[in-house]
């Protein structure tokens, strides 16, 4: 395990790093409070920018599907986007009029069974015309395979001989703020309180309560005794990374997002000091 600090002002929390894989990290926020601990946890979630399919033109469609449900499955494939988002502008500062590359990657798909079998399409017949944002699925190939691809291809839809799938996309750079298509977690939880002292909650039963992973009772404790002054400044987390992003990166840009916004507020709040000083000299 390994620590970072990192400054908020007048507090100093630590941050260390318990488990770190290629799609879930563990970690441990101390000296800060609760509200803090769950404005982060909802950046990362919401307000860390990766890349998703955001247009689809469906030039041959003969599946079973309709074009917005294959064009829903499409938006919703995580795409690898570690080395190229903060390289992309978002498509409303771009200059273009539609799709440059500037602000956006086009993707292809071009798929007909021509075999009595059916014919799985899956995230491993995406075509990009920038291999630095592929199908997260496909970022990782221990060996290639025949036939319908690896298990961990994404399945877009079958086809049946005859049935033809041919679209172009554009994926581009947002947030899920503006739609979860864009969320670079697939699940981001903490926990502040493993043995209860703080009574955050009431056990039905406290013995037939699971303890915490981080619990530091004995074996024949339920639970803490109550600190009736208490608060929580340590919090444990788990994040898991829907594969756009590393785990620590999605953490690292995280903490910048949340520093800017805050820096933010302290530098409107500032102005407004300085312009009640004004107007009251």
């Amino acid at each position: 395990s390994s620590g970072i600090n990192a400054e908020y002002g007048a507090n100093q929390p630590t941050i260390k790093i318990l488990e770190l894989t290629d799609e879930n990290i563990k970690f441990i926020i101390e000296k800060t409070d609760l509200s803090m601990a769950n404005s982060l946890r909802r950046v990362f979630i919401a307000e860390v920018c990766t890349l998703a399919i955001d247009w689809v033109q469906i030039q041959q469609n003969t599946s079973v599907l309709i074009d917005e449900f294959l064009s829903h499955r499409m938006g919703l494939i995580p795409l690898t986007s570690d080395e190229i988002v903060d390289q992309l502008q978002n498509f409303r500062d771009c200059s273009c009029v539609d799709y440059c590359r500037e602000c956006s990657v086009e993707l292809t798909l071009d798929v007909r069974c021509n075999e009595e079998t059916p014919r799985h399409v899956t995230t491993r017949d995406l075509i990009s015309s920038n291999l630095k944002c592929i199908p997260a699925t496909s970022k990782v190939r221990d060996h290639e395979t025949d036939g319908d691809g690896s298990p961990d291809d994404i399945l877009i839809c079958k086809l049946r001989k005859g049935q033809h799938l041919k679209m172009k996309m554009y994926a581009r750079k947002g947030f899920a703020k503006e739609h979860n298509k864009w969320s670079p977690c697939s699940a981001v939880g903490f926990e502040y309180d493993p043995d209860n002292a703080l009574r955050h909650t009431t056990y039905p039963v406290a013995k037939d309560w699971p303890k915490s992973d981080y619990s530091e009772l004995e074996e024949d404790q339920d639970q803490a005794p109550y600190e009736v002054f208490g608060k929580p400044e340590k919090f444990w987390y788990n994040l898991e990374s829907v594969g756009s992003l590393k785990p620590e990166s999605i953490v690292l840009t995280g903490i910048q997002v949340l520093k800017k916004k805050l820096m933010d507020v302290q530098n409107h709040y500032t102005n407004e000091i300085a312009k009640e000083a004004l107007y009251i000299g």
